[in-house]
């Protein structure tokens, strides 16, 4: 991958402003490209496609499917462009603009207008071949969805046995009885698609490159783990023999227990890496680049006994990192990755991020310890590197700087910037500090691009609720924010 001085934004789908209660691929996606595109911005970073749970806080690192896209995502106002709704219909609809996503609202509101232009919708042959190029997964995925309904919200582990095993004659049958069922599920996806692309190619023309996300692992009760059992490390049942996680560091004296199943990556080699191979082309139909989320569990991966309590006990075992990204190189013809290696990384991590010469991240938050060594500082930064004031699980630059950073590195961040940090300005001293750097790329998360406060975190690890739910109003858009973003990109030459 050719790399270049770049900066953008970082933004989920979700936080576009809208009249409809979260964001979408229609008139609000290109609203904020063209915001980017005047403020010179190159690139724009989502969070995860795929569709969310409530049982999940709808968090987009947790989902049923590692190829389809969020319903959430269509926009309803495209919908009526496509003569499949009726202005009328889609009135009732719209919600007071707020920061703050009320997804059992969106979500109830949505699927009733979809239902709607599902009955007025007439299948073409552009739907038959999307149907046809994608069956690899909408045809496991559509039928998953619609089971999981039919059994109660039940994983599939707990659905009847012939159901569970996934018995050919048994899995005939629910196809025929429940077949329009599934086509709503799989024109949903038609529309999600479409609207997708036409938001890439939108962005693309403008500029701007489309910077997605893979998490490292999938859900236990996801329709992909329950089609390809035999590519994770799973009992007779269907439910994980050990489930990943990290072990206890300074942060945490327990550990992460995340629960998710480890992978069989005796039977991934064995298929050439085959799903991973079409995971990677299928999210890059609709982005440019991919973030890898846990980098090092390419390298080596912790794996805890299914029920302990936590993650204290567990053991690293090493995965096939060079046949892995070999095999995906020589498919994919390039490598347009994002190695999200924070926390602590060993020096087999380094030695594979430098060998296949992946941009790694470097968040600033974690920069200003007192010591001038440390690697997150601008100075100490070696490329290809991609530079971050926070992601989605930090706070944002006000609330960082207001209730996170000790005295201590408040004395370090003073000497650094040259000038006492004031919790009023010091997203935009984080700023200049991201895209002053030699990194490559720079990032800016949009709460610090417009100088929000704590409130307006995304996401905060280990807070169980009201996680995911920012969105900007159309008023939270400023020139004069957009502006200074400018005239930085200007200034450094991004």
């Amino acid at each position: 991958m050719e790399y270049s001085r770049k900066s953008g934004v970082l933004i989920h789908i979700t936080s576009f402003p809208s009249e409809y209660g979260v964001g979408d691929l229609g008139h609000p996606a290109k609203l904020i490209i063209d915001y980017l595109r005047n403020a010179h911005q190159k690139l724009i970073q989502i969070l995860p496609a795929g569709p969310t749970e409530p049982f999940f806080d709808n968090s987009p690192y947790s989902s049923i499917s590692a190829f389809a896209i969020n319903p959430i995502f269509i926009s309803l106002e495209k919908l009526v462009d496509m003569g499949l709704l009726k202005k009328e219909d889609i009135t009732q609809f719209k919600v007071e603009e707020s920061n703050f996503v009320d997804y059992n609202r969106v979500i109830e509101n949505k699927f009733n207008a979809f239902k709607i232009a599902f009955k007025n919708f007439k299948e073409t042959n552009d739907f038959y071949q999307f149907c046809e190029e994608n069956s690899y997964f909408l045809d496991d995925y559509s039928l998953f969805v619609v089971l999981k309904e039919k059994f109660n919200g039940k994983t599939w582990q707990e659905w009847p046995e012939e159901f569970r095993n996934r018995k050919k004659e048994a899995l005939l049958l629910a196809k025929e009885s429940l077949s329009e069922e599934i086509r709503f599920v799989k024109f949903l996806q038609f529309i999600a698609y479409k609207q997708f692309l036409e938001f890439k190619d939108y962005a693309n023309n403008n500029g701007i490159k489309i910077i997605g996300d893979i998490p490292i692992y999938v859900d236990l009760s996801s329709a992909d783990v329950w089609a390809n059992r035999n590519l994770f490390n799973l009992d007779e049942n269907g439910y994980p023999i050990k489930v990943a996680g990290v072990p206890p560091d300074y942060f945490n004296e327990d550990g992460q227990l995340w629960g998710n199943p480890i992978y069989n990556w005796k039977a991934h080699k064995d298929t050439n890496f085959d799903w991973w191979i079409k995971r990677f082309k299928n999210l890059l139909k609709i982005t440019d680049i991919i973030r890898l989320d846990h980098f090092r569990g390419f390298v080596a991966y912790y794996a805890i006994e299914r029920g302990r309590p936590n993650a204290r006990i567990g053991e690293w075992i090493n995965a096939p990192v060079y046949e892995f990204f070999d095999t995906i190189k020589s498919s994919l013809k390039d490598m347009p990755f994002i190695a999200e290696d924070l926390g602590l990384i060993t020096e087999d991590v380094v030695e594979v991020i430098k060998h296949y010469k992946i941009p790694n991240m470097r968040v600033l938050m974690f920069a200003f310890d007192g010591s001038p060594t440390n690697g997150y500082l601008p100075h100490n930064y070696e490329n290809p590197t991609v530079v971050y004031t926070g992601t989605h699980d930090h706070n944002t630059c006000k609330g960082w700087l207001k209730f996170e950073v000790p005295d201590t590195s408040k004395a370090y961040l003073k000497s650094y910037l040259g000038h006492e940090p004031s919790i009023d300005t010091i997203h935009r001293d984080l700023m200049r500090l991201a895209l002053s750097s030699i990194a490559y790329f720079s990032i800016i998360p949009i709460q610090d691009v417009l100088g929000f406060d704590g409130t307006a975190r995304m996401n905060s690890p280990g807070v169980a609720h009201n996680n995911w739910r920012f969105r900007l109003k159309t008023s939270d858009l400023n020139d004069d924010d957009f502006a200074f973003l400018k005239e930085l990109t200007d200034t450094y030459g991004r």
